[in-house]
């Protein structure tokens, strides 16, 4: 499936000076009551949490509408984050595990607890999260406040470079979606993946969901035949294997289900101004050795340069049922119309919550948004 990028590449991000997190951090200390130019834009009702590691320390800073910047400092070492986080995934990737409830307290201690009282006052009700270094790996939808999941108060989008993200209110468009399935049998190799056999099923329900959709599965899953069809297509969905590898980008790639491969780096060339969202549903990031999450920027930074204004994508390998589920439930609330990707997600994940099945976070935390979900 997927490996980790740990080395940064400015090939992943050849306009360096775009990201959220170098332009906060470079923000003077005479300056850090002024709302930056970009910023002034957050709809009502959205905030934007950026945690920034020091080595001592966390310096968790808040941006709302129509308010000055909040930076609250909160005391921990490095290595006793990454132990934490570390802890956490562990607790995150067993889905029979109940520990995770600890260690997702003690990371919303560290993240929401000392703007808490700012999130009240604001009446947030969206997160756009620029997290910092290794904590690209938490998903915030599943840190835990003692007696609620964050994903159950909040809608939660990962905010990669802001200025590809425009935050104009956007007409609401009927869903016209693009699928691809990369198929295969359960327990054989294909083109040297796993078979993926669920896929087919995923896509034969978007089809049974919304008629006008168009998929693609197997040899017919081909990047010629995907390329030929952007412009017609408001969503592209993609149930396949991606393989994010260490190092350059040029050895990073999804997978389709002919054996043609795209390229990380190539997404960006991709003409598709049409294409409001683009899913990733059976990738996977983050396996073994955590590094500075390059990879997941990586991914959101290509779709964003391409035109598509948001992405969902996944942190860790689901297994089939519990992605068809999330799925079924995230389409089902699209289907309802004026519904944005990220408020599907949502509402997709608090579904799964209550369930009897899958409500361990392995299950409905490993998708996350990234964009501003408008």
């Amino acid at each position: 499936m997927v490996a980790p990028i740990i080395n940064r590449s400015s090939d992943w991000f050849p306009e360096s000076d775009l990201y959220i997190s170098k332009q906060i951090q470079q923000i003077p200390k005479s300056e850090i009551n002024k709302v930056p130019e970009y910023l002034q834009n957050i709809p009502q009702g959205s905030v934007l949490i950026y945690p920034l590691i020091l080595d001592d320390r966390l310096e968790i800073i808040l941006f709302s509408p129509n308010t000055l910047p909040i930076s609250r400092s909160v005391k921990i070492s490095q290595n006793k984050l990454e132990e934490l986080i570390k802890e956490y995934r562990e607790g995150l990737l067993d889905a029979g595990s109940e520990d995770v409830k600890q260690s997702s307290k003690a990371l919303y201690d560290l993240l929401i607890k000392p703007i808490e009282n700012e999130l009240i006052a604001a009446k947030a009700n969206t997160i756009l999260y620029a997290p910092d270094g290794i904590l690209r790996y938490v998903p915030l939808a599943a840190i835990y406040d003692g007696k609620q999941w964050l994903a159950e108060k909040y809608r939660i989008s990962n905010l990669i470079a802001y200025t590809l993200t425009d935050f104009s209110a956007k007409p609401k468009t009927q869903p016209n979606i693009l699928a691809g399935a990369f198929g295969g049998k359960k327990g054989e190799r294909k083109f040297g993946q796993d078979g993926l056999p669920a896929t087919l099923k995923e896509v034969q329900a978007i089809a049974k969901s919304f008629p006008n959709s168009v998929t693609l599965t197997e040899d017919g899953f081909s990047r010629q035949a995907i390329e030929s069809k952007f412009k017609n297509h408001n969503i592209l969905h993609l149930a396949t294997h991606a393989e994010f590898n260490t190092g350059s980008p040029d050895n990073s790639f999804i997978i389709f289900g002919n054996g043609d491969k795209i390229k990380l780096n190539e997404i960006s060339e991709w003409q598709i101004p049409n294409i409001d969202l683009i899913i990733l549903s059976a990738c996977q990031t983050g396996i073994g050795k955590l590094g500075n999450g390059v990879e997941i920027l990586g991914f959101g930074y290509q779709v964003q340069k391409a035109g598509a204004k948001n992405a969902i994508a996944s942190l860790w390998s689901v297994n089939d049922e519990g992605t068809q589920a999330l799925m079924e439930a995230f389409y089902s609330e699209l289907k309802k119309g004026d519904v944005t990707s990220t408020e599907a997600l949502h509402r997709a994940q608090v579904a799964l919550i209550k369930s009897s099945k899958y409500n361990h976070p392995n299950y409905w935390s490993a998708f996350f948004a990234i964009g501003n979900g408008l």
